[in-house]
């Protein structure tokens, strides 16, 4: 084991488009955490080769980024050989990218919305510069790059009036659109610039959660009739209660019609970026961890996605290490939590994640995983704000290499911008949001020496 251009015609399609299927009611098919028997007869035993530092409640810190954004020419590095340009820029809180089969890009456009409390908390304890401020977006753009040179020449509005959409999945004619409280199905052919036809509003899902914990991701399960759907926690460590935590911190599993829906997988905190294997066709996800232990706890983490697991949260992390603020309440399921597959360090707020299965990379980037560190802010100095590559050979995973830096820029408490989520293009070359800044980057290997 090794140790995120003004928007054209926002309105154009309004939230009036969704018909309401009655009531949904949110129905995971488990208990509350603090009530049920996990399925799981065992831990599915790893070795628990990573030294962690002792939990320590007291050495929390923060440390907000001022977001400064990109001046005229000045852009993230990447590896020698390869090219980075602005795919589109000046665009409001790009937190995720689709990629339709016929190349079309789809943008996700949304952002944290805060209180007017939690507004002037945040002005005084410097978070507001560190994230998108004002009402999300709540849009998704179309983007078509006609000469395949990097860079949109063409943007539509794709959909709009939604309510803190985040993942997207096309499955046959049907694409399905995860807001921060349900999924919904609209009609698609290729080509389409809009969706014009009324999205069904199939699973409803709990809204929001701790933090930025909004975000629902979906992924096709690869065999056209089911669905994953990653829900983050609505607390840090569960003190608003599990009763307030069903159906969240955990993996869902439904069918194309938004029935039968099932947990996959549970006691992961912020499960965002989900993606198969290209080899393997497992699922992994990267995984947000909790907050308040220090600037060396806990791991976020990089993992394949065993059915009927437990990853231990709230009660324990990175395996059986039990969280000191709930010793004692769960020993059975501590007893039972996963080792994960690989760290990340903590605090590095890691979301995004693709496979590259492309051809235009070299080698080394087959099979291998991009993953999107939007940066942490509860650590005495930064970490994350990159995106790393870990590369996968003879059926293992290597140690970790940074692939898309200098979102830091070295003064003080000040970054550019700060990358999120991770997508391949048609052609093999990777597309990396920077929500804070307004970017989507493209990056593409040039062949010269």
């Amino acid at each position: 084991m090794v140790t995120y251009r003004n928007i054209i015609a926002m309105q154009a399609i309004s939230a009036s488009s969704f018909i309401f299927l009655g009531l949904l009611s949110i129905s995971c098919p488990r208990q509350p955490k603090d009530n049920y028997t996990h399925t799981a007869s065992s831990a599915i035993s790893a070795h628990d080769t990573l030294k962690l530092p002792a939990p320590d409640e007291s050495a929390s810190r923060t440390k907000f980024a001022r977001v400064i954004g990109w001046k005229e020419g000045e852009k993230p590095v990447a590896p020698r050989n390869f090219k980075v340009s602005a795919f589109i820029k000046g665009i409001k809180s790009p937190r995720n990218t689709y990629v339709l089969p016929n190349g079309d890009v789809l943008a996700v456009l949304s952002n944290s919305e805060r209180s007017e409390k939690e507004q002037r908390q945040n002005k005084v304890s410097g978070k507001a510069a560190s994230e998108v401020p004002g009402k999300s977006a709540n849009t998704i753009l179309l983007l078509r790059d006609k000469n395949q040179d990097g860079m949109a020449e063409e943007t539509y509005t794709f959909l709009a009036g939604l309510n803190q959409p985040y993942g997207l999945t096309l499955i046959g004619n049907s694409l399905y659109v995860a807001h921060t409280d349900g999924v919904y199905k609209y009609p698609y052919k290729t080509g389409d610039t809009t969706i014009k036809g009324k999205g069904i509003k199939i699973v409803k899902l709990p809204a929001g959660g701790y933090n930025n914990h909004w975000t629902r991701n979906l992924l096709s399960a690869g065999d056209g009739r089911n669905i994953f759907i990653s829900v983050g926690s609505g607390s840090n460590v569960g003190e608003n209660g599990m009763h307030n935590e069903i159906c969240r911190a955990a993996i869902l599993r439904v069918d194309t019609s938004g029935k039968n829906e099932t947990v996959y997988a549970d006691g992961l905190r912020n499960p965002v970026g989900l993606a198969l294997h290209p080899e393997t066709k497992k699922l992994y996800t990267v995984v947000n961890e909790r907050d308040g232990l220090g600037d060396d706890l806990v791991p976020d983490y990089f993992t394949s996605v065993k059915e009927g697991a437990f990853y231990g949260w709230p009660y324990s992390y990175f395996g059986q290490h039990e969280d000191p603020r709930l010793k004692g309440q769960r020993p059975d399921l501590v007893k039972k939590a996963i080792v994960p597959d690989y760290p990340l360090g903590a605090h590095t707020a890691s979301l995004g994640l693709t496979f590259y299965d492309g051809e235009a990379f070299p080698q080394k980037y087959h099979n291998g995983a991009f993953i999107g560190q939007h940066g942490s802010w509860n650590r005495s100095e930064f970490v994350g704000y990159k995106v790393i590559f870990i590369p996968y050979t003879d059926g293992k995973w290597k140690p970790a290499e940074d692939f898309l830096t200098g979102f830091i820029a070295g003064r003080s408490n000040e970054v550019h911008g700060r990358p999120v989520g991770v997508t391949l293009t048609k052609d093999g070359s990777l597309l990396v949001c920077d929500d804070a800044a307004g970017v989507i980057w493209h990056i593409g290997y040039t062949h010269t020496n």
